[in-house]
Parts: C-alpha cells; structure tokens; sequence
C-alpha cells in the first residue's frame, strides 16, 4: 500500500472515530437526562400531609402553611420568620428585598422586628380576598418553632413574631412547640453528628447540637411516634421537578429527591415536606440535607414519605446567588404586584403539584 493510501486509510480511521465518539456523547448526554424520571403516584394519604423547613426554606414554610392551610396539618419552622414577614412595614414591592435582609433577619432592635399580630390581620384579609386559605384551617393545626442563641443570621426577635402570629390565629399552647433559648445553635438545623459545632454558623448548617431536631418536629406535629430506624429500609429517588415549574423565575432545580419507605410502596402514607434553606440545595451540598437531617429515619418507622424540594443558586434573573427560597418576591412574574405569599406562588403551585403526585394512585 503506498504512503497515500496508508494516510487516508488512517485519516478515514480518526474521522469514524471522532464520530463515533461525538454520537456517543450525544447519545450520553441525552441518556442522562432521560434517566431522570418522573415522579411516581404513591396512593399516599395527603389528608395528613405537613411541612417544615430551615432559614429561607422557614419562611418557605410559614408562607406554605399559611396559604395552603386546608391542605396541612402542621409546620415545622426552623430559624425563620412568620408569614409574609417583609409586608410587616411596607406596603412597596420595591422594597420587600430590603425588608427581607433588614426586619425578617437582623433587625436593629426589638422594635422593628416584624410584627406577627399585625401580619395575622394582613393574612385574613388576603383570606377574605381568596389569595390563601381560610385562616380558620389553621385552628386545629400544630407547630413547631425554634430558634438557635447564638443565631446571628435570622434574630430571636424575629423568630419570637412567628409564635405570636399562632397565638392570633387562635392556636392552644400545647399546639405550638417553642424551643427558645434552650439550645445554643447557630443559623442550622440540629442533628444528633454532625461536622459543624452547634454554636457555628457554617455550611451545611446542619450542626451538631446532641439531638434530631427532625423527630422534634415531627412529634409536635403528629403526636408520638415510632423511634427512628437505625438503618432505613426505603429508597431515596431522585425525579424530575422542572414538570413542575410553570414559571420562569422560581429558581427551582430541574432534579429535585423524596424518601420513600419500602411500606408505602404497598401502603398509603403520610407526606411531609423537608425544605431546605439558603445554600443548602443538593446543587451545592449534595446529598447532606435530603440524607443527614434524620427525617428519613423517623419517616422510615412511621408510614411517611418525605419530600425535598430543590432550589439552586441564580446570578441571571431571578438573582438568587445563595439558592434561597422566596420570601420576598424574585419569582412574581410581576414585581410590581408580586404572588410569592399567595396560592399563585410558582414555587409553592410546584410543590403542590408534586404532593398531588404523591397522592395518585401508583402505576401498575
């Protein structure tokens, strides 16, 4: 063969392999996200569904609780602030995101910390107007609060306002759980080990304070429960949450995780939902919040599915560099007339849509 045809032979040879290899990371990258599945129907009992979460997932939390009350049966807020806590003294949109840094986190004093009363009567009127719930669904509900001593990112005074807009919504001293002051915490939330001291305020904030703040929930929520398992028998999967997303700027993940016990795959179970606060998301922690907060081993032992909802960080619009969830506003189509507290909420309208999932009858 002569020296010309050996060179095209071998040029032939590259090319078909840089094809082939080109299809092959076509076809990869197309696999890979035909691997994320959709989330399956569980038959799961939703009459006795709950929610908790941490930091901007608290807020999150007293938000959702609050709009959705007809759907739930407790919350859990965890170093958060009360219910639609930057309308507390303004009334422009404009301003909610100085509100959110300022008043619903470190308030200068006592006397500018959001007002929980005030923000219960702003809530009855968005009951009467039909942008959340009835507020008398709440009457019957139970609730867990907690703030940390040595919390600095999101004050006592502003965790103290979330038991206050409770008490007005009529709800018994033995409905609210207030750890306050017993535990000298950072901004995290509490496990039994962890690798952050409980009086720092580092990533993950999830700080070893010698107990599982997730049980503590859970039991004021659902009364006594089954101890946690010490080696969960169920599965953790990962689905596609963006058939969710019916909006642009929610800043949620496209892949978002529940826990599922090996009971409720042949059984129908209570749902709670974990969410997760500022940097906290599996995009940037991994998988430390949806396995190493202890709500998959209580759920494990008592008939519960936990789902983890998923927000990433965003430095386009919305701009949300941290991964919060929106207690503030970014994800309102309009900022002018913003959603973020109401049953329009996209990020909320998702999360709903994904326990409606949860409740349908599983696929043969």
């Amino acid at each position: 063969m002569s020296l010309r045809g050996l060179i095209f032979n071998k040029n032939q040879l590259k090319f078909l392999v840089i094809l082939w290899v080109t299809l092959l990371s076509v076809h990869s990258v197309v696999w890979a996200d035909e691997a994320v599945p959709k989330l399956e129907g569980y038959g799961a009992d939703l009459s006795q569904t709950s929610v908790s979460g941490l930091s901007s997932g608290g807020f999150m939390t007293a938000q959702f609780h609050v709009a959705y009350s007809d759907r739930l049966v407790g919350a859990g807020i965890i170093a958060g602030g009360p219910f639609y806590c930057v309308g507390s003294y303004e009334t422009n949109p404009s301003k909610f995101l100085q509100q959110a840094t300022a008043t619903c986190n470190t308030p200068a004093t006592a006397f500018v910390a959001p007002d929980g009363k005030g923000l219960f009567k702003k809530a009855s009127q968005f009951a009467a107007d039909k942008k959340i719930a009835d507020l008398n669904n709440l009457k019957d509900d139970r609730v867990y609060i907690f703030t940390g001593s040595k919390d600095q990112v999101v004050k006592t005074e502003v965790v103290d306002q979330v038991a206050k807009f409770y008490q007005a919504a009529g709800l018994k001293p033995e409905q609210i759980k207030y750890d306050r002051d017993s535990v000298n915490a950072g901004h995290a939330i509490i496990v039994q080990q962890g690798s952050v001291g409980c009086s720092d305020t580092n990533t993950p904030y999830i700080n070893d304070c010698d107990f599982m703040q997730s049980q503590r929930v859970l039991e004021q929520i659902y009364g006594k429960l089954n101890p946690p398992a010490d080696q969960p028998t169920g599965k953790i999967i990962k689905f596609d949450q963006s058939e969710f997303i019916q909006a642009k700027n929610t800043s949620m993940s496209k892949e978002a995780y529940a826990y599922v016990p090996k009971v409720c795959e042949t059984e129908s179970c209570k749902v709670h939902v974990a969410i997760h606060g500022c940097e906290q998301g599996a995009k940037l922690i991994g998988n430390n919040y949806y396995s190493l907060t202890g709500y998959n081993e209580i759920a494990d032992t008592n008939n519960m599915i936990v789902l983890y909802p998923q927000v990433e960080p965003s430095n386009a619009t919305p701009y949300n560099p941290k991964g919060c969830w929106d207690f503030w506003g970014y994800s309102s189509a309009d900022p002018a007339n913003p959603v973020f507290y109401t049953r329009e909420s996209p990020q909320m309208k998702a999360i709903i849509g994904m326990i409606d999932r949860l409740g349908e009858s599983r696929s043969k």
